[in-house]
């Protein structure tokens, strides 16, 4: 029996509008703080809170995203959620002040969280369902890819130019993926909303069965947040600052070429597959991090952490998909990013006061030993509740 398509005008669609996205998130996470402090005069503190109010709006509306978008006609959601994001990318054009840039921080936060919702669901209703691991693999690389180019954006454009240029290709950014999203064609099976109970209990934003996926895929970003936040300062403490970047486009590049293996694998052969050698390669990454002293063992880390952590991401999103009621996948979806939201922001604070206190490669070998807890969490939820069935 041939295989069904897998790269569709919607796939695709939805990729490259997630791309956008996170393309813009992530140069703003790498401009702003030199925004807030040189041109708007503030201090660090002060920097720091441009990503927590981003943190605040997402945690917030994450939930919400997930009931709306069950429950709404789901071609009008992502309208909404990418015009939105449109609109707010456009107010970073206009902020003079400190105040009006946190605004703009907490709305984006929100209007991200309810795109970056809307293009996941809809990328997994319209793949198949016998390829949905290795499509949602596929779908995260997107995100991997954005997180990479994003930073090298931002920081070379403010670099040569003024930073109304930066937020000027942010709205482009925008743009490009409301257009991206625009040219998603479902049938009216998959964007007709569902009948629920319109009540405001818990379940109405959470879901239960996602739950346990959700929390071992926070745990994971939470250790994660060492390398993602950390790793421009560890690499000057390394005397490796020219490096950072060289550091996470190995990472995912050898995301990239793993990600058709792991996707297969996952549909053929089940999620224990992937995800012990998944959590074995992102502890021995961070071991090997820990230890490193030079720019070969700095860049041998980041690969093992690409192969082991960019493993077990996309398979954490499809178990969480999978083990939901199927007229639940925008609730389930927004359930573990959710997880993922407050696990950033907790792992940002708590790794930075170990990392203060005890230094950095401590810090990391605190993040190997959450990911070996981490482990332990999920052979016990598999073994003895099997919420995490196949």
């Amino acid at each position: 029996m041939a295989k069904q398509p897998l790269w569709t005008q919607e796939f695709l669609g939805m990729s490259l509008s997630s791309f956008f996205q996170y393309m813009t998130h992530y140069a703003l996470i790498a401009a702003l703080p030199v925004f807030v402090i040189d041109t708007l005069k503030g201090n660090d503190w002060q920097a720091g809170l441009a990503m927590t109010f981003f943190q605040i709006g997402a945690v917030l509306c994450r939930p919400l995203a997930g009931k709306w978008i069950d429950e709404f006609d789901k071609r009008k959601m992502l309208f909404i959620s990418l015009g939105a994001f449109l609109l707010v990318s456009l107010m970073y054009l206009d902020a003079k002040g400190l105040y009006f840039l946190l605004v703009i921080r907490l709305l984006h936060g929100a209007v991200f969280a309810t795109g970056s919702t809307t293009t996941a669901t809809l990328a997994a209703l319209v793949l198949p369902r016998q390829r949905k691991g290795e499509g949602i693999g596929y779908f995260a690389v997107f995100s991997n890819l954005a997180m990479v180019i994003g930073p090298f954006f931002g920081l070379t454009v403010i670099s040569h130019y003024r930073f109304n240029i930066l937020f000027t290709g942010c709205v482009v950014l925008a743009i490009l993926s409301f257009w991206c999203g625009s040219k998603i064609r479902l049938s009216d099976v998959a964007l007709e909303p569902k009948k629920t109970d319109r009540s405001l209990n818990w379940n109405c934003f959470i879901e239960p069965k996602a739950l346990p996926v959700a929390l071992i895929g926070g745990l994971l970003f939470f250790a994660y947040t060492g390398v993602l936040v950390f790793i421009p300062i560890y690499a000057k403490q390394l005397g490796l600052p020219e490096y950072t970047s060289l550091f996470f486009a190995v990472f995912a590049l050898v995301i990239v070429a793993t990600r058709p293996v792991v996707g297969k694998l996952f549909d053929q052969c089940g999620a224990n597959t992937i995800v012990y050698p998944g959590f074995i390669l992102f502890i021995l990454g961070l071991i090997g991090l820990s230890q490193v002293q030079g720019l070969p063992g700095f860049l041998t880390a980041g690969a093992i952490i690409g192969s082991g952590f960019g493993a077990l991401t996309p398979v954490f999103q499809t178990l969480a998909i999978q083990v939901s009621p199927g007229h639940r996948a925008g609730v389930a979806t927004a359930t573990y990013f959710w997880a993922l939201d407050i696990s950033v922001g907790l792992g940002s604070f708590f790794l930075s006061v170990v990392a203060s206190h005890t230094g950095y490669r401590a810090m990391y070998l605190l993040a190997a030993t959450i990911v070996a807890f981490t482990t332990a969490i999920y052979y016990c939820l598999w073994r003895q509740k099997a919420v995490l069935a196949e």
